[in-house]
């Protein structure tokens, strides 16, 4: 982990390893659904889910995806001179259409001049062997990520947030996907309710079971419009919501059971202030809450994989 600088393997680290420059992610919305929205599988969506939480203001399906991107770029390339860019298919989840109609929207956004590659974020239950097979044809030319919203490990919690699928089927669509010639992405939120500390950190273990390159974590925040909002104010005590001061500690333990080879791509996410709820860490940066960590970790004298027992799946 030398070459980071850091006690984990940081995300930024990785691009500069492997692309030698400077890469911005630019987040498309295609105009999406997903299963437990639209009825076939459920309704209502999941219980914390709020999409403008992290959609930019450019992001609206209505301008196609040549516009969001070249809105994108404009953006960036304004404070960078030379960068490469991959078209992030970020809203609600992307691979939930006809294997046609996908083919032909990633293959719009790879012919954006600048657009090196994708990243795909989705669900475990929402992919069919036809994406994963054109993804395999794309990476050989590509960068091409594909990212699975976890969000826990406990099949108890997936069914109270309205997830509407199982961690069997995470376990399934990750051994489907592995040494396909792409990138293999997790997301996890810390601190879902009902979740305890030892729930949490084991998360730590069995995530790093799967054949995955990177990993993204964020705090549960509560946000408005959303049905975890309506539970919140009817029952908060159902709710034990981090503090800025216990989250930086608990993820500097959580970090130690993590495998070593793993990229961190991301610790922290934070909901605009005008949609959040709770809890509040009194207007503190990510950049800010990553250095406290970054600190933490050094104080305990921890690193990723400390603690880490390779048990894999």
């Amino acid at each position: 982990m030398k070459f980071t600088g850091k006690r984990y393997l940081d995300y930024s680290s990785f691009i500069k390893l492997n692309f030698g420059e400077r890469v911005q992610k630019i987040s498309l919305d295609i105009g999406f659904s997903c299963p437990n929205r639209d009825g076939s599988k459920g309704f209502g969506g999941c219980t914390y889910c709020n999409n403008n939480t992290f959609n930019p203001d450019y992001c609206e399906p209505q301008k196609g995806i040549k516009q969001q991107l070249e809105e994108g770029i404009s953006r960036f390339s304004t404070k960078y001179k030379s960068q490469k860019y991959l078209a992030y298919f970020q809203a609600y989840t992307n691979t939930y259409s006809d294997f046609e109609s996908l083919k032909r929207m990633y293959d719009e956004a790879l012919s954006v001049p600048n657009v090196i590659g994708l990243v795909i974020g989705t669900r475990p239950d929402c992919i069919s062997d036809e994406i994963i097979d054109y993804l395999e044809l794309l990476s050989k030319k590509h960068f091409i990520s594909l990212e699975f919203g976890v969000e826990s490990t406990l099949n108890k919690t997936l069914e109270k947030v309205n997830r509407c699928h199982s961690y069997d089927e995470t376990i399934a669509t990750y051994e489907k996907c592995k040494n396909r010639g792409f990138h293999l992405g997790a997301h996890l939120i810390i601190g879902l309710p009902g979740e305890t500390k030892k729930d949490l950190l084991n998360h730590a273990i069995e995530v790093s079971k799967l054949p995955i390159d990177t990993l993204k974590l964020h705090h549960l925040q509560i946000v408005k419009q959303s049905i975890m909002a309506s539970q919140y104010k009817k029952n908060p005590e159902n709710f034990d919501l981090f503090t800025s001061e216990s989250y930086i500690k608990f993820i500097s333990e959580f970090v130690t059971l993590v495998r070593p080879n793993l990229v961190i791509e991301r610790f922290i996410s934070q909901a605009p202030f005008d949609l959040l709820i709770a809890p509040n860490w009194n207007g503190l940066k990510n950049f800010e809450i990553v250095s406290k960590i970054d600190k933490q970790m050094e104080l305990e004298n921890t690193w990723q994989g400390k603690n880490y027992i390779n048990n894999e799946i």
